[in-house]
């Protein structure tokens, strides 16, 4: 398994928390259950115990039907999914800022070793 992203560091790598990161990496397409626990990586059972609270709390939403399937979403309307969409994106930020001190302090230090 690749290394966590900034925001399950950040939250903590928890199934919950495993199923809100697939889900925002994959904002634009829709899922069943069996796909979301598969693409996060979360046992079938976990996703059970974790489901109805995402459900009640509106972090995920039904965004179609086919048939007798349910295809599922974050639901970027939901006032905590924004503000969670908000934190994933300031340690993103952060990391890159940081990133980009990293590199400069690099360079400055190359460039003093030359003189």
């Amino acid at each position: 398994m690749e290394d966590p992203s900034l925001f399950l560091q950040f939250f903590g790598d928890t199934p919950r928390f495993r199923m809100i990161d697939f889900l925002f990496d994959n904002r634009l397409t829709t899922f069943t259950k069996k796909e979301i626990s598969e693409g996060a990586q979360v046992s079938w059972a976990s996703l059970f115990n974790h489901w109805d609270e995402l459900e009640k709390n509106g972090v995920v939403k039904v965004a179609r039907k086919v048939g007798r399937i349910r295809l599922y979403q974050l639901d970027e309307k939901n006032q905590v999914v924004r503000q969670l969409m908000k934190i994933d994106l300031a340690l993103m930020r952060q990391a890159a800022d940081t990133a980009e001190e990293e590199a400069t302090m690099k360079v400055k230090a190359k460039v003093g070793q030359r003189k």
